[in-house]
């Protein structure tokens, strides 16, 4: 089966964009280059497209109850226009995605999950709606989304709408803003660690969303930005990618994401069980930032030694633009935690020396 195009694989090409098959999506991985499409995020402006997203909707009486049944954070502390992430986990404590959830009101949830996982979680979602009063559908094919992010994101998206976006706080919706003459909800989200919004509409509208937010940035030094950038800039700033620092295997708590886990809230929900035994025992590996000595870059999937002992594998690793460091997470014996202790990563058939640091590897406002 071949990849699906975005309502922008078009405007990828005219660009010139380096369009590759991304989770079952043709995307750009980059137009001029990764470096200085990362430190346009990071300085000025970048614009993604993130249109291969999946939304799944949930209506109905029981949308906050059922939605909360199957989230590790707690659902029902939003307000209107709230945005909350958090984890949806298989019985085992595994994690079968990590995802957004927006509340429009109590009987209307809008869920925004990965790529990869939208027909695995949709059927997941549905397989357990049991009594719960709610209507549950996959309208991603029908929606168009962007990211556009950076110090002067904000600036440059009030160039093309009369609604004071300032209004929407970190984490909110405003839904019906006029960008450009399309009718969009706009979000302050993102994946990049800098303030920006993400933009939802129709297929359609997104094309002309998108040619008029490069337009109004272009004194501003905004550059379409492609897929290479988005995971450095998302790992800079400590954000978790599904399949690397979470999966089936993984626990949230292993990869160190209690924040998002509430084991106290009164509601129960899927895997509860299990990961509140897991905390209460106490974790036998966790997920830890390490820095390079030697040479090298440290890749996914690389194994990681202590005296000559196995003791866990990589989960991302780089060389940090915003650095200059080799950097990257591993899922480690929880032993060797201790910030400083240093580890041997076997990269091809040689061990390179590394320690262990934050994981906080950027200091943001």
């Amino acid at each position: 089966m071949s990849a699906k195009k975005t309502p922008l694989y078009d405007e990828h090409v005219k660009l010139g964009g380096n369009v590759v098959d991304y989770a079952g999506w043709y995307l750009p991985v980059e137009y001029e280059g990764l470096v200085p499409e990362h430190e346009a995020v990071r300085n000025a402006v970048g614009l993604f497209d993130v249109s291969h997203m999946g939304e799944i909707t949930v209506k109905g009486k029981d949308a906050i109850k059922f939605v909360n049944y199957l989230m590790t954070n707690d659902i029902s502390t939003l307000v209107d226009n709230q945005i909350i992430y958090t984890l949806m986990c298989h019985p085992t404590g595994g994690v079968v995605d990590d995802l957004l959830v927006y509340r429009y009101d109590e009987e209307f949830l809008y869920l925004v999950v990965n790529a990869s996982n939208t027909d695995k979680d949709y059927k997941w979602i549905t397989e357990h709606k049991g009594d719960f009063d709610v209507e549950i559908e996959n309208i991603s094919d029908s929606v168009g989304e962007i990211a556009i992010q950076g110090p002067l994101a904000e600036k440059v998206l009030q160039k093309l709408t009369d609604y004071d976006l300032s209004q929407i706080k970190f984490f909110f919706l405003k839904r019906d803003v006029n960008i450009a003459g399309v009718s969009c909800m706009v979000s302050r989200t993102g994946y990049t660690g800098e303030d920006g919004f993400e933009v939802y509409c129709d297929n359609e509208g997104i094309v002309t969303v998108w040619n008029a937010i490069l337009e109004a940035g272009k004194e501003d030094g905004i550059k379409p930005t492609g897929l290479g950038c988005r995971d450095t800039l998302r790992f800079e700033a400590s954000l978790p990618l599904y399949g690397h620092e979470f999966d089936d295997e993984i626990t949230p708590l292993e990869g160190g994401f209690k924040y998002f886990v509430k084991l106290d809230k009164e509601s129960d929900f899927i895997g509860k069980e299990v990961l509140n035994k897991q905390w209460s025992e106490g974790l036998k590996r966790k997920l830890v930032g390490f820095e390079l000595i030697d040479r090298g870059i440290a890749r996914e999937g690389y194994e990681i030694y202590k005296d000559g002992e196995k003791i866990g594998h990589v989960t991302t690793g780089y060389k940090s633009p915003t650095l200059g460091k080799i950097i990257g997470n591993a899922l480690i014996d929880t032993r060797y935690t201790e910030l400083d202790t240093e580890i041997d990563i076997k990269i091809r058939n040689k061990f390179a020396k590394a320690k262990v640091i934050s994981k906080k590897f950027l200091k943001r406002k």
